[in-house]
């Protein structure tokens, strides 16, 4: 089984965990880093910017095992071509680089690959920051 097909098991398997009463959106996410992988869910809240996306879910999860690397992340979710919102975009440029793999995938395992810099070509960077 490849790694690719091992996100899709894991985010797909983390997904039924989601907690969306409002929006009924759920999504799974499922990053690998040194040959582990770490899941998410999104976590809604009734006041929205209060919520968690899955992607964001699966990075802390790296992060508090102390991985610092992603090298590939999938998200799946019940539509065709879901891709991560702007703010999971910065933090997977956060932890991996132009090359990373971000798979799409639906529920039937239909899976689209891009590049972190095809869907986020203008990242936000440490040399923006002046003293970083």
């Amino acid at each position: 089984m490849s790694y690719k097909d091992k996100l899709f098991a894991s985010a797909l398997e983390c997904r039924l965990k989601a907690y969306a009463p409002y929006s009924k959106f759920a999504v799974g996410a499922a990053v690998l880093c040194n040959r582990e992988i770490y899941v998410g869910c999104n976590v809604e809240n009734v006041s929205y910017p209060c919520g968690n996306c899955a992607e964001s879910g699966a990075i802390s999860a790296m992060v508090a095992n102390g991985g610092r690397k992603i090298e590939e992340i999938l998200i799946v979710a019940d539509t065709d071509n879901i891709v991560p919102c702007g703010n999971c975009l910065q933090k997977i440029a956060e932890f991996g680089n132009a090359e990373t793999l971000v798979h799409s995938a639906d529920l039937s395992g239909n899976i689209r690959t891009y590049t972190l810099s095809q869907l986020l070509p203008h990242n936000f960077n440490a040399k923006e920051v002046k003293n970083a």
